[in-house]
């Protein structure tokens, strides 16, 4: 349960209240190119409105390194947030100071005022008191909604609360409830699918799964990893070499929790590979675990030793289509399932259909959660690739829960504290 207040256990009516949302958003050619984390941030907007309340939205967006950069300003969320909230928004040209206040005095009743980034002042990721008494200046109440953020001791989710009253958005207390629901929680059997690139990144993150589910499948990049630490020759594949001694550690803590209960740690045993990462690569299949793949393909010729290793120049840049369909089935074996990292690089463009020439594993598994295979257990889906690749196929509101925060989901899967919610008031 949320220990936390938020919204709803305090007074907001005709009050000024400083919200930190999490707007930061890819913008291409001067517009939004994805409107995810602005539409879940609505929910609490429209009941400050609805309460009489002035809203006053702050957010970073990307890493300008402290200065202004016109290629990190936030002016065209504030055209998507007006079309979507059906009011006017006064963008202030800064953060601080006299724009601020001129949008607040052009503000018209039921209208929002959109800041400008937060990160083109450096006290923003120092966590200056000042800067954060310079955010509320005018403002009653601080509400924290941005919870691809908590996970940082910055002036909008730390300093800020030592400023003003401060309680929890709408988002924030969804995305801690769900979160922390599964991983103490979970309805059994837990699956958990773990794709990305470093292990180094997510190595809380598959002990807690290794500690608590009952399967962790791994793909993407960090599968490599885990094959080269077993000795399998994996090409021009690639592999974190800093990573092999945390895969080695992972497989012997794995090894060891099957020995000690129903416990399942899959690995890719069949890859997609390619000599080069573009959209009219040649791409071939791998059998290099169970053969059943090659045995189809060559018979009734006697499997080619090719067919079952990886050349020199190639790289593994999908999960085949056994892993897939093993993945694919054990989702029809579980009740829920936790998904953070693609199986494959899915931003390459198909030149034929809608999924690239390395989406197909990761197009598997999104097909298994989604029900095409006759049954579909509860998921969970966070990871900035993972949550990117499923907005772009336009599945996003088909999943029980889409994170917003990348790292973020991460802490709080792994079990620890978040700073911008440890330092909000409770109940």
């Amino acid at each position: 349960m949320f220990v936390k207040k938020t919204l709803e256990d305090v007074s907001v009516n005709g009050k000024t209240v400083l919200v930190r949302t999490d707007f930061n958003v890819p913008i291409k050619d001067g517009k939004v190119a994805d409107a995810y984390r602005i539409k879940q941030a609505l929910p609490t907007i429209k009941y400050l409105l609805e309460h009489e309340a002035k809203p006053i939205l702050i957010s970073h967006l990307g890493r300008p390194e402290g200065r202004f950069n016109s290629d990190f300003s936030l002016h065209p969320v504030a055209q998507v947030l007006e079309r979507m909230l059906g009011v006017k928004v006064e963008f202030a040209k800064d953060c601080i100071g006299k724009p601020v206040e001129a949008a607040l005095t052009k503000l018209a009743p039921g209208g929002v005022v959109l800041c400008e980034n937060l990160r083109f002042h450096p006290e923003e990721e120092e966590n200056s008191e000042s800067f954060a008494k310079l955010l509320a200046k005018g403002a009653d109440l601080f509400v924290q909604d941005g919870f691809g953020v908590v996970h940082r001791k910055h002036a909008s989710t730390d300093a800020i609360t030592r400023v003003l009253p401060s309680v929890a958005g709408f988002l924030l207390k969804r995305e801690v409830d769900t979160i922390t629901d599964v991983m103490a929680n979970p309805k059994r059997p837990l699956m958990a699918i773990i794709g990305g690139a470093k292990i180094a990144d997510k190595l809380d993150l598959i002990k807690r799964f290794i500690e608590i589910s009952d399967i962790v499948a791994i793909g993407g990049a960090m599968g490599n990893t885990f094959l080269s630490a077993q000795g399998l020759f994996i090409g021009d594949s690639l592999v974190a070499s800093n990573d092999l001694p945390l895969a080695r550690d992972i497989l012997r803590l794995a090894d060891q929790e099957a020995k000690k209960r129903r416990f399942v740690f899959v690995l890719p045993r069949d890859a997609v590979v390619a000599e080069k990462i573009e959209s009219n690569a040649k791409t071939r299949i791998v059998d290099f675990s169970t053969h059943v793949v090659a045995e189809i393909e060559n018979y009734p010729r006697r499997v080619p030793h090719g067919a079952i290793s990886i050349a020199k120049h190639e790289r593994i840049l999908d999960i085949g289509p056994f892993s897939g369909s093993f993945i694919a089935g054990a989702m029809q074996q579980v009740s829920t399932v936790v998904w953070n990292g693609t199986m494959g690089v899915t931003e390459v463009s198909s030149l034929i259909d809608a999924s690239g020439p390395f989406a197909h594993g990761t197009e598997l598994i999104v097909d298994a959660l989604l029900g095409q295979f006759g049954y579909r257990p509860f998921s969970l889906v966070g990871g900035g690739d993972t949550v990117g690749y499923i907005e772009s196929r336009g599945l996003i509101d088909q999943f029980d829960h889409v994170s917003t925060g990348g790292g973020a989901s991460l802490e709080l899967m792994a079990g620890r504290k978040l700073p911008g919610v440890e330092a909000l008031e409770d109940k």
